[in-house]
C-alpha cells in the first residue's frame, strides 16, 4: 500500500454539541487525539505528508494587559452608543474581533455578556425618566415582541454555534452593514400613531421579534437599534418609552442566547476572560453615561453617517478577517 497524505482540519459542531465532555483543551481535545495517533501513523510510514490547517484561532486566555485597553474601548464605545440612546455593541464587536483576536464566536459571546451587564445596568438608571409602572402598563407590547424574540434568540445563538469561523465573520460583516442602514433611515424616527392594530398588529410584533432576537443573538447585542424603531412604528410608542420597552425585551431576550450559547464548549471563553468582560462592561457603562450627558450636542445630520460609515468600515474588515 502506497503512502498517504494527511489533513488534519480543525472544525464542525463543538464537542458538546456531539455529546462529548470536555477537556483541558476545549474544543480541540478530539483534534490533539487525533494528531497523536497520526503522529504515531506517520512515525510508522504510513503517510508521506502531513498538515494541520486551522479554520479558527485557539481560543484566546485573558491577559491583565488588556485591562486597561478593555477599559478605554468600553467607555469609547458607550459614549458613541450613548450619543444615539443605544448601548455600542454594534461597535464593541468588530473591535473584539480585530483588537483583541478573539475568534468570531467567541467575539459573539463576549459581546452578549458584556451588553447584557450594560443592559441590566441601564434599566434601573432609566426609572427616573420612565418609571417602572409606565413600563408595565404597556406589558402586552412588551409580552408580543417577547413571543418572536425569545424564539429568535434561541434559534440565532444555535446558528452561530454550527457555523463555521469563515462564514460566521462574513454573516457579521453583513448584519453590520445592515445595522449602519438602520442608523441611516431610522433612528431619527417619530412616533405618529401605530402602523398597525389588533391581529395584524400582533403578527407583525412575533414575526419583527424573530428576526431582532436572530440578530440579537448572532451578534451579541442587545437589539435596541432594531427594537427601537419596531417599538415607535409599529406600536407607536414615543421615543423614551421605546428605549425602556427596548430594554425589557432585551433583558430576556439576551438571557435565553445566554442560555444557548452556554451550551457549546465555545461558552467557557466567558469562564476564562469574565475579569475582562466585566472591566469592559464597567467602561460601557461609563461611556453610556458621558454619551447621554452629550446627547445632542453633535447634531444627527452629522453624527449618524459618521457612525454608519464607522460600522460599514467594521463590516469591511470583518468580512476580510482571516
Amino acid at each position: 500500500m502506497g503512502r498517504r497524505s494527511l489533513w488534519i482540519s480543525e472544525g464542525g459542531p463543538s464537542a458538546a454539541e456531539r455529546g462529548q465532555t470536555s477537556s483541558p483543551f476545549g474544543d480541540h481535545s478530539e483534534l490533539v487525539g487525533a494528531l497523536g495517533k497520526s503522529v504515531r501513523r506517520a512515525q510508522s510510514g504510513q503517510y508521506e505528508h502531513a498538515q494541520i490547517r486551522w479554520s479558527k484561532p485557539l481560543m484566546s486566555q485573558e491577559n491583565p494587559r488588556n485591562f486597561p485597553a478593555a477599559f478605554a474601548v468600553g467607555a469609547g464605545v458607550g459614549t458613541l452608543g450613548g450619543l444615539i440612546g443605544l448601548g455600542g455593541a454594534e461597535f464593541r464587536l468588530p473591535i473584539l474581533i480585530g483588537l483583541f483576536r478573539f475568534s468570531a464566536l467567541e467575539a459573539v459571546i463576549l459581546n452578549k455578556a458584556t451588553s447584557l451587564v450594560v443592559v441590566a445596568t441601564a434599566l434601573p438608571f432609566r426609572a427616573g425618566t420612565v418609571p417602572f409602572s409606565e413600563i408595565a402598563a404597556h406589558w402586552p407590547t412588551v409580552a408580543n415582541l417577547l413571543v418572536g424574540s425569545l424564539a429568535g434568540a434561541w434559534v440565532g445563538a444555535g446558528w452561530a454555534t454550527r457555523l463555521s469561523s469563515a462564514a460566521l465573520y462574513k454573516v457579521l460583516a453583513i448584519l453590520l452593514v445592515m445595522i449602519a442602514g438602520v442608523l441611516l433611515v431610522g433612528h431619527d424616527v417619530a412616533a405618529s400613531g401605530a402602523f398597525l392594530t389588533g391581529t395584524a398588529q400582533m403578527l407583525a410584533g412575533v414575526l419583527a421579534g424573530v428576526g431582532i432576537g436572530v440578530v440579537a443573538s448572532l451578534m451579541g447585542v442587545a437589539g435596541g437599534e432594531l427594537l427601537v424603531p419596531t417599538l415607535v412604528l409599529l406600536f407607536g410608542a414615543d421615543i423614551k418609552l421605546a428605549g425602556s420597552l427596548s430594554l425589557a425585551v432585551s433583558l430576556p431576550t439576551m438571557l435565553v442566547g445566554f442560555a444557548r450559547y452556554s451550551r457549546d464548549q465555545s461558552f467557557t471563553v466567558l469562564t476564562r476572560n469574565g475579569r475582562f468582560v466585566l472591566v469592559m462592561a464597567a467602561g460601557s457603562i461609563l461611556g453610556a453615561f458621558i454619551g447621554g450627558q452629550l446627547l445632542g450636542i453633535v447634531p444627527s445630520a452629522i453624527l449618524l453617517p459618521a457612525l454608519a460609515a464607522i460600522l460599514l468600515v467594521s463590516a469591511v474588515k470583518v468580512w476580510r478577517h482571516k
